[in-house]
């Protein structure tokens, strides 16, 4: 599981069948002090997250275990919700 920072959200009129209902997220991959290590991945949130949330993410095949996903064609997804960070 890596942190990651919601930074926009993705319109996707045609796309496959197994995304409809989906929502899809712009997420920043950061560390816990907040720095961006991979911008700009795309990801179908199942937490009702926002703009601005950090965010648990879950990648590869573990991505598809998340709730709505189990054969849907992803290898990221939002899991979580972060309230706190404590290092």
């Amino acid at each position: 599981m890596q942190l990651g920072r919601i930074t926009g959200t993705v319109t996707a009129t045609v796309k496959a069948e197994r995304l409809t209902g989906q929502t899809l997220l712009v997420v920043d991959i950061i560390d816990a002090a907040g720095t961006v290590l991979a911008a700009g991945m795309v990801a179908p949130d199942t937490v009702g997250a926002g703009v601005g949330d950090t965010v648990l993410l879950t990648q590869g095949s573990a991505a598809r275990m998340a709730q709505g996903l189990s054969s849907a064609p992803v290898d990221l997804a939002i899991v979580a919700i972060v309230d706190r960070i404590s290092v």
